[in-house]
């Protein structure tokens, strides 16, 4: 499972990186950054409360 972001929606609440901040973290530019590659099993229950926390709804899981 991996996690993706619509940055042109995204407005860095910051809700999924209190949930998940091994996954989510912002740049300098307080732009949201996802680690790349797949989500370790252990992470999948929490990136998708991550994703259903957003107030944007900038967040999706693709398999």
């Amino acid at each position: 499972m991996k996690v993706g972001v619509d940055p042109s929606v995204c407005e860095a609440h910051g809700a999924c990186m209190s949930i998940l901040p091994e996954v989510f973290d912002l740049d300098d530019d307080e732009v949201l950054q996802i680690r790349d590659g797949e989500l370790a099993p252990s992470e999948e229950e929490s990136a998708e409360r991550a994703v259903a926390s957003c107030p944007m709804g900038a967040l999706r899981l693709s398999r």
